[in-house]
């Protein structure tokens, strides 16, 4: 008797249940190893550092051991899914206050008057760097930190999976029958042969298969990890690229008039932004000119007003001494100057407009750019006259005239709103003032809109403001000999153009495009094992079994096992079953063991056995040479050949007879009969009539499928009637 303790638990037998189960799970587990590199999720421990020893040395010694052990728990933690899972999602969380907090790297002035409206949250989003949300520290933490786990993650999975590609399938596990996918038939064909011919349809569709053993072992489906490793790669190459262009971007937005031209410097721009690491070196030297401007609109249908026609026509030359060039820039067709592009992001009137003064000296003549406030390109601006003009006392000031433009105006509407976007009826609305514009005080001003807070407003003679709605051609006076302001005939166009300069895109746009590929392969390509075994059993005939697993279930791997499994079956068929031939199954079809003489229809035949013909009619009827070989199918031959009740004692009698002539055996009806003499044939051969004749013509029959049934109708007879079974009379040869 064993007895179990902690130190000494006891041994299971090989043979027993509990070891079988434990031997087969882990042959599965070996037959399923490697079908992943995925980092194994490992649990808190509770300590690294083990048994530490007394004194200095002792205690210095553990505390390495646990620093260690910890900083290792703590580096799988960081290059596990779970955790690169959770930095990916606070990442994408961290955006969202980018995306709904102004920011200051965008808009500044919108930054301010966040701060002016709300006192208390504005002193907290600034400490937590929510309006610089992609220049905070914590932002970069979590981008630093998913970065490094992706390294860390695909660097030992790389190497396992080249180790992988380089080694061999698993050799089959001991029960093939346990895996998911399973398939056997029996074979006349050699067991080599088999193995053979399984090699070479696995390798025809590209399994890595080899001969282990008296297995076949294949393998495919490398792409899934192929594409695992393909997105994890291509994650990191979009991080670095974005991180190297968000450090090295510049983008800087410039509206130019038709006729007016552009250099690509930093004094050129009327906004400009750029990263951490840019430097005004790094601007690419190129300059250009705006020559026309066009742009056509949709004037009916449901689209009326819509824009069909958005092209700008300019001549641009790189370097200081380059050659100038002509070039069409449309929406989203760039022009593409080095790593800098050029877009076309807006457009808008320019009215040309002059002002003289009271002497009727010209003072201001230019085309004033006006920005659109609604689709049908209602627009609105600022006519500021800084010098030059002196009043009619001859006291030098500055002229302000606030401007609303239209370019289809609705007659009779009375209002300043246009219903076309073309230049169909443009009217220009001014209203004057005089003073102080304040562009001196060092303060930055909006050039779209006219500072009011040191100015005075002009008025006609009735004490009303002084406005007017100009047509081309027509002039506003100022009162009281001030000078005028004439709209001009000539209106132009402007352009709003926007320089992007942003290096690695070319990257973040392959490593996108990688990461889809990659993708698509590790969800829709299955990595999966597939064994054909082939084995001679114990009657001589090849079995072939063959057995498939994949790393998760899917339907796909049975009907691909049931494929491979149909074209190895053409190369080695089932062996057909060959019953016996008619002339033996008449010698033994009625005996008390039909299912045993089927097994032994080629043993000698008895000469004797010829006399018994006459008993046997009904079997010589139904049992041919391709009979059943079964013992279901031989018990239901020997009922088929049993005659009727009226029948059975008279076959019985000539049996009797025939068996008393020519020196043949003798036969009784008795539980001691004669056998027959006959050196080399079964004993069931010649003692079927006797089993006829002391059966009881309507004993009953268990069914022939029964699980429970003997292997004959002559055991099922004997047992039921409480007849014993024949036995050889004294002196008889066995």
């Amino acid at each position: 008797m064993s007895k179990t303790t902690a130190d000494s638990p006891a041994e299971t037998p090989a043979d027993s249940p509990r070891a079988d189960s434990s031997g087969d799970d882990q042959d599965l587990g070996a037959a399923g190893s490697q079908l992943s590199t995925a980092p194994v999720e490992t649990a808190m421990p509770g300590s690294f550092g083990g048994n530490r020893r007394p004194g200095l040395t002792g205690w210095l010694a553990w505390t390495g051991r646990e620093a260690l052990g910890w900083a290792r728990w703590m580096w799988r933690q960081l290059t596990s899914m779970r955790v690169a899972l959770m930095l990916l999602f606070l990442l994408s969380l961290g955006a969202v206050p980018g995306s709904l907090i102004p920011q200051s790297g965008t808009d500044a002035l919108k930054v301010s008057e966040f701060q002016d409206a709300h006192k208390t949250l504005g002193p907290i989003y600034q400490k937590l760097g929510l309006f610089h949300v992609y220049g905070s520290a914590w932002f970069g933490a979590i981008y630093v930190l998913l970065f490094v786990s992706l390294i860390g993650c695909i660097i030992p999975r790389t190497w396992q999976f080249v180790g992988q590609l380089r080694g061999r399938p698993p050799g089959a596990p001991k029960r093939l029958n346990r895996l998911p996918a399973y398939a056997t038939w029996r074979t006349a064909a050699e067991p080599e042969q088999v193995r053979e011919v399984a090699l070479a349809t696995l390798k025809k569709r590209r399994f890595r298969a080899h001969i282990a053993g008296d297995a076949v072992a294949a393998e495919k489906g490398y792409l899934r990890e192929t594409g695992n490793l393909l997105f994890h790669l291509a994650l990191i190459v979009m991080l670095i690229a974005f991180a190297w262009g968000q450090l090295f971007k510049s983008e800087g937005d410039k509206l130019i008039v038709e006729g007016d031209g552009f250099s690509n410097t930093l004094t050129q721009y009327d906004d400009f932004k750029s990263g951490n690491l840019f430097s005004d070196d790094d601007l690419v030297p190129f300059s250009f000119n705006l020559k026309n401007f066009i742009g056509t609109y949709e004037r009916t249908g449901p689209n009326r007003g819509t824009p069909s026609t958005f092209q700008a026509d300019i001549t641009y030359s790189i370097g200081a001494y380059g050659k100038s060039e002509k070039h069409t820039i449309k929406v989203n067709e760039p022009l593409e100057i080095g790593d800098s592009k050029v877009y076309l992001v807006s457009h808008g009137y320019a009215p040309v407009v002059t002002v003289r003064d009271g002497k009727g000296n010209v003072v201001f003549h230019q085309a004033v750019p006006m920005l659109p406030i609604d689709s049908n390109v209602t627009s609105q601006g600022a006519i500021k006259v800084l010098d030059g003009y002196k009043n009619a006392q001859g006291v030098a000031e500055q002229l302000g005239f606030a401007a609303l433009f239209v370019p289809t105006y609705a007659k009779g509407s009375g209002t300043m709103f246009s219903q076309y976007p073309g230049l169909d009826y443009p009217v220009l609305n001014v209203t004057g003032y005089h003073g102080d514009l304040g562009v001196n005080s060092g303060i930055p001003q909006n050039v779209y809109q006219l500072e009011t807070k040191n100015l005075k407003q002009y008025k006609d003679s009735k004490g009303k403001i002084l406005k007017a709605q100009l047509l081309p051609g027509e002039t506003m006076k100022l009162p009281n000999g001030a000078g005028s302001i004439t709209f001009d005939k000539q209106i132009k166009e402007w352009a709003g153009f926007q320089v992007v300069q942003q290096p690695g895109t070319t990257w973040a746009l392959a490593g996108a495009l990688t990461a889809i590929v990659g993708l698509a392969g590790s969800l829709f390509i299955q990595r999966r094992r597939v064994w054909v075994r082939a084995t001679r059993g114990a009657d001589g005939v090849t079995v072939v079994e063959m057995a498939g697993l994949g790393r998760s279930e899917s339907a796909k791997l049975p009907e691909e096992l049931g494929d491979l499994a149909a074209l190895v079956h053409d190369r080695a068929p089932t062996k057909t079953p060959d019953g016996p031939k008619s002339a033996d199954a008449s010698k033994t079809a009625d005996g008390p063991r039909a299912a045993d003489a089927l097994k032994t229809a080629d043993a000698p035949k008895t000469g004797d056995a010829s006399k018994l013909a006459d008993a046997t009619e009904t079997a010589d009827a139904t049992a041919t040479a391709d009979g059943p070989k079964t013992p279901a199918d031989a018990s239901k031959t020997a009922d088929v050949s049993q005659p009727a009740d009226e029948s059975r004692a008279a076959d019985a009698s000539k049996a009797a007879d025939a068996s008393t002539t020519d020196d043949s055996p003798k036969t009784a009806d008795g539980p001691k009969a004669d056998a027959p003499k006959a050196a080399d044939a079964p004993k069931t051969a010649d003692v079927s009539t006797t089993a006829d004749a002391s059966q009881p013509a309507n004993a009953p029959k268990p069914p022939a499928d029964d699980p429970n049934t003997p292997n004959s109708d002559a055991d099922t007879h004997d047992s039921d009637s409480g007849v014993e079974p024949p036995v050889p009379a004294e002196g008889a040869e066995k």
